[in-house]
């Protein structure tokens, strides 16, 4: 099987639509177990269990969010690499990642262990769920290596143009998670901790079916002993793309675990609510994410190439297709979405129902900006440009702390549906402005699209 897409080469819309292809089915997947997740919990466990998910969600984010973020940092830097051409490099780099990885996994483990309990006691979370929702986050952040593994090893197929082989693999284990929730849940009456250790096993399964496909069939990427030598300038490159991606995503989720301090304090009704509204609102962004993470893609190996011509072409492309998506998921949410939180969450309360389908509905219409703010966000990654993405997410934060302090005690959940929508429209505005600004990109040729 042809498994590797060549982004080097030939038509821009075509190799970025191809790649693209099996990363959507594969977030797709990923998407779907993690809302049968919800909807188990949610129908089985009753409405106190599904808002123990939703408190710890946050702290779940910005921990786990962070750590797999230094992995896709780093793996832009192996597409950068693997786009010069520069097969020792890239064994050399690969290396540097594994020794990156195991470190930063026991770091996390040791941090999660430490912080997790006094974190959500900060974040008053209510002591009707607290103990299920420590429970549940507990076991994500003990299991930290078993997700940074597969984003780590589906990340360095993704470098090289390999985007079927993840999907594969993703699919036995959304199969297997979905299995495991229900034998966890409904026979082992392991509560909400029995849907973690389900994610979590499954997710070991697909990294282990990725490490096995690497070994056998992708040789480019085993290093040998020599390759695990300390090389300084490698090491530093490698650092500094893996802590910008994860202090970018560390940064954008501690907003998240500041509005989540404000949603704690509206019951545990509306924490419900917002859980599977949420859970939703990451079903319909995902398109919009997938583009965004095979620009990623395509910018790093053709910035390694030195196309950047290609590369403004491809970053018009995605941002014309978030556009398309997003208009298609606005009319699908302003029709259902009243049946679909009734599907998720398994409940049949109007406050929990009609707080979720407002959040969805007023969300759809800026699904647009998100697409855009997200492809250029990557895309700057994958070029290189480190800050900037950090500075969008820092005017996220601020953003969400401004909601939190000034509007959402007067709006209340209102002030919490309109607070994403309108800091989107600020990041993208100043990530538009980085990106059309850049030198590489203001200088490349006005050609015709290939």
């Amino acid at each position: 099987m042809h498994t590797e897409t060549d982004l080097l080469h030939g038509s821009i819309l075509k190799s970025l639509l191809l790649f693209a292809a099996p990363l959507f089915v594969s977030n797709l997947f990923q998407k779907l177990y993690n809302t049968v997740d919800t909807m188990i919990v949610g129908h089985y466990l009753g409405d106190l269990s599904l808002a123990a998910i939703g408190a710890s969600m946050s702290v779940n984010d910005l921990l786990i969010g962070f750590a797999i973020g230094i992995g896709n940092g780093m793996g832009i830097v192996i597409a950068k690499i693997y786009g010069m051409r520069d097969g020792r490099r890239l064994r050399q780099a690969v290396a540097s990642t594994l020794t990156i990885g195991v470190g930063v996994t026991v770091i996390f483990m040791l941090l999660g262990e430490i912080c997790l309990r006094p974190l959500m006691q900060l974040l008053q979370t209510p002591p009707e769920i607290f103990d299920e929702a420590y429970s549940y986050i507990h076991v994500m952040v003990l299991c930290i290596g078993v997700m940074f593994a597969y984003n780590l090893f589906s990340g360095l197929l993704r470098a090289i143009g390999n985007s079927v082989m993840p999907f594969l693999f993703l699919l036995i284990a959304s199969v297997l998670n979905i299995f495991l929730d229900i034998l966890f849940v409904t026979q082992f009456s392991m509560g909400v901790r029995g849907t973690a250790l389900a994610t979590v096993l499954a997710q070991g399964v697909s990294a282990v079916l990725c490490l096995v496909y690497i070994l056998f069939r992708c040789p480019l990427l085993l290093p040998s002993a020599e390759d695990f030598r300390y090389d300084a300038s490698l090491c530093r490159e490698l650092l500094g793309q893996g802590f910008s991606m994860g202090l970018m995503i560390a940064v954008v989720s501690a907003g998240t675990v500041i509005l989540q301090f404000s949603i704690n304090q509206l019951g545990y009704e509306i924490i419900a609510a917002h859980t599977a509204a949420r859970k939703l609102n990451s079903f319909f962004t995902m398109p919009g994410m997938t583009i965004a993470l095979a620009a990623s893609t395509f910018v790093s190996q053709n910035r390694g190439a030195g196309q950047w011509d290609r590369i403004r072409k491809a970053v018009r492309y995605s941002n014309l297709i978030c556009i398309g998506l997003a208009a298609v998921m606005t009319a699908v949410l302003a029709i259902w979405s009243p049946a679909l939180m009734r599907m998720i969450s398994g409940s049949s309360e109007a406050v929990i129902l009609d707080n979720g389908a407002l959040y969805l509905r007023l969300n759809a219409p800026f699904y647009s900006v998100l697409g855009v703010l997200l492809t250029l966000r990557y895309s700057l990654q994958g070029m290189g440009r480190k800050v900037v993405p950090v500075i969008s997410s820092i005017i996220e934060l601020l953003g969400k702390i401004f909601f939190v302090l000034a509007l959402i005690p007067s709006m209340q959940y209102f002030g919490v549906i309109l607070c994403e929508p309108v800091i989107w429209c600020l990041m993208c505005a100043q990530l538009a402005f980085s990106f059309y600004h850049d030198p590489h990109i203001r200088s490349a040729k006005a050609t015709p699209a290939a």
